[in-house]
């Protein structure tokens, strides 16, 4: 029980390290700036879920760090994209441990479609919706931080998606 214990803390601070880093990181102007502490935020994300044994979601996370350097380097590139989601299917196969991986799958393999094939609002709605689900994966891992760091990339998105209309909207009306 100590080792559960230790093991469950450690996965908290691990989550509220994550969850740090995404306020710094969405607080950025600078998209270099954001691109690096979301890689970080990742790394700590990957942590944060091995140590719930969250494996699927772990291997994910992992992942969406080689996702956010390459989809910055190469957008739009199918190819690159069309390996992501295999690999994204590969590390749930490998790690699979039942239907609560199902929302980490989601999210990993709509965020890798939503960050290479989208821009604009359709990116931030793509984007919001695996929030969504990583929130749900966050709440059955047992994850406080990042619970939260996932809520709040989930309203973060909402908000500048309603932003974007308003400016195309006001755009519109006045030519």
């Amino acid at each position: 029980m100590e080792e559960i214990g230790l093991r469950w803390l450690l996965g908290q601070g691990v989550s509220l390290v994550a969850l740090a880093l995404c306020l710094v990181a969405f607080a950025s102007k600078r998209d270099d700036r954001l691109f690096v502490l979301l890689l970080f935020a990742n790394v700590a994300f990957a942590a944060q879920f091995a140590l719930f044994e969250s494996w699927v979601a772990a291997g994910i996370s992992a992942l969406i760090v080689l996702r956010i350097a390459l989809v910055r380097r190469y957008p739009r590139h199918r190819v690159l994209m069309l390996a992501m989601l295999a690999a994204t299917l590969v590390v749930a196969a490998l790690t699979w441990s039942g239907p609560r991986d199902i929302p980490a799958l989601a999210a990993g393999l709509l965020g890798t479609w939503g960050m290479f094939m989208l821009r604009g609002i359709a990116m931030r709605a793509a984007l919001a919706v695996a929030a969504l689900c990583w929130v749900i994966s966050n709440l059955l891992a047992g994850s406080i931080g990042g619970t939260i760091a996932e809520s709040l990339i989930f309203l973060t998105n909402v908000i500048t998606m309603l932003r974007l209309r308003r400016d195309a909207h006001l755009r519109y009306i006045h030519g």
